[in-house]
């Protein structure tokens, strides 16, 4: 196995952890959606709400998580970009499996990881 492979797989279980914690903030993101919304029905404001919520609230759990998500999917598509390149596909090639302009790609494998 080739040391980009390596990289790629490294990053897929990056991703892969980062996607169930994502999930743990997604089951307490929508348990915060409900207990806003009974409060709400309650006859209560936001002003009475959110001050009183559970930290962190859930604007807060929003930012993490798409973060997250942005942090180790951006890292899996640069890892697998660049392997798929080494491997000999073109940034034209690659731009059109990844759906996404060459200019893309060839920032993908200009990008350096982040602990280089």
């Amino acid at each position: 196995m080739s040391e980009d492979q390596d990289a790629f797989l490294q990053a897929l279980d990056d991703l892969d952890r980062a996607l169930d914690e994502g999930l743990e903030m997604t089951a307490r993101m929508k348990l915060r959606i409900e207990e806003v919304r009974a409060a709400l029905g309650e006859g209560r404001t936001l002003r009475e709400i959110v001050p009183h919520e559970e930290t962190p609230l859930l604007v807060q759990l929003v930012t993490r998580s798409t973060n997250l998500l942005h942090t180790y999917g951006n890292q899996a598509r640069r890892t697998e970009a660049r392997a798929l390149h080494r491997e000999g596909m073109t940034m034209d090639q690659i731009a059109r499996l990844f759906g996404v302009s060459r200019q893309r790609v060839s920032a993908l494998l200009r990008e350096q990881p982040r602990d280089a």
